[in-house]
């Protein structure tokens, strides 16, 4: 039954956008790990994957997919604040 990895993705899925909206509103890494990150993205991408080897391909991709793009956002937010952090620590040495 699919549904309980609808459940399973909705749940997961409610999480990434707070998780993004934090990164927004702290620019800073603090608590991320981008490694984390990266592997949440190939579980995802191992997903679609495993739908499409399968021949499941249903509306549960987008599911999939949705959260793929939310946490890829994070993920580049990660970069973007480990950028600022770092930008601010080598004017701070000045």
């Amino acid at each position: 039954m699919q549904i309980f990895e609808i459940i399973m993705l909705l749940c997961f899925g409610m999480s990434w956008p707070i998780s993004v909206y934090k990164s927004i509103r702290s620019k800073s890494t603090k608590g991320k790990s981008a490694v984390f990150i990266i592997a949440i993205i190939i579980g995802y991408i191992s997903g679609i994957i495993g739908k499409i080897v399968n021949h499941q391909l249903s509306y549960v991709v987008v599911l999939y997919l949705i959260n793929l793009i939310v946490v890829s956002m994070d993920l580049a937010l990660y970069f973007v604040n480990a950028r600022r952090e770092n930008d601010y620590k080598s004017t701070e040495v000045m």
